[in-house]
């Protein structure tokens, strides 16, 4: 027989888990993660392909990532599952782009300039995108990748640049003595212009502290970098997966080295300046 008081639950009331009340997890919020124990304010909330996660940062300035799965963090002892902040309302003060620069309200992409700028491979044009993108296309600039600096000098002369036709070059580790910085001397001149990074990889010139990780781990030289950092970072052994958790991670010019953001915003200068 089925009880009246109960319906199609058989659990008695008294028992039965209630829904823990939905908090918002705004910056700064200091929750503690249930499973973990783990107490930390809230730094950052993005969407990744598993779900949404949240960042914390302990006292000591260590982050952690975990899922906002339901019931899964305590507020001030209480059960409490953390949801996404409501969207800001719109403001009437001029916004900013990722970069910094004042937003410009339903401005259109401007005709590409002959002018180009060219990175390395494909991580750095979609990091370059994912923090100048609006810039670029306010200014008409167009961002190419060469798949390594070897065939620089060939690329260079195939372009012929000139009068209007400037050619802006991002490198990775471009430090004294390497085969990038030989090359890149072989080109620069007259309308061309080659800057770079210290880092073996961009995915260095991101923060550690924006990817949630204490540091960039060393790797030895004749193993593969990436692969490496993966292994010593206990990530899936997956360069693909590996870079989209980091891009993920990048919401504006804060989450980049100063290194980068210099170099790029000369390059921008250059291939955008009059004449």
């Amino acid at each position: 027989m089925r009880s009246r008081s109960y319906g199609p639950d058989l659990t008695p009331p008294w028992k039965r888990q209630r829904p823990a009340p939905e908090v918002a997890a705004e910056p700064d919020l200091v929750v503690e993660e249930a499973a973990t124990g783990f107490c930390g304010a809230v730094v950052r909330c993005e969407k990744t392909a598993e779900g949404f996660t949240v960042t914390l940062e302990d006292r000591f300035g260590k982050q952690r990532v975990f899922p906002m799965a339901p019931r899964g963090f305590l507020l001030e002892g209480r059960v409490v599952t953390l949801v996404r902040p409501a969207a800001p309302a719109p403001s009437r003060t001029p916004g900013r782009t990722a970069s910094g620069s004042i937003a410009v309200p339903g401005a259109r992409a401007r005709v590409a300039r002959e002018s180009r700028i060219y990175v390395e491979g494909r991580h750095d044009a979609e990091l370059v995108e994912r923090v100048w993108g609006d810039d670029l296309r306010i200014e008409g600039v167009v961002v190419e990748y060469l798949e390594g600096v070897d065939d620089l000098p060939a690329i260079v002369a195939d372009f012929a640049p000139g009068p209007g036709r400037r050619l802006g070059v991002l490198v990775d580790h471009l430090v004294p003595g390497s085969k990038e910085q030989r090359i890149a001397e072989q080109v620069t001149g007259a309308g061309v212009l080659v800057v770079g990074h210290p880092y073996i990889d961009v995915w260095q010139a991101v923060k550690p502290s924006s990817v949630g990780i204490a540091g960039w781990p060393e790797v030895p030289r004749g193993e593969s970098w990436k692969e490496g950092v993966c292994r010593r970072l206990g990530w899936p052994v997956d360069t693909p997966a590996a870079w989209r958790r980091i891009l993920a991670s990048v919401d504006s010019y804060r989450d980049l080295d100063p290194a980068l953001l210099g170099r790029v915003e000369e390059l921008i200068d250059f291939v955008t300046e009059p004449g």
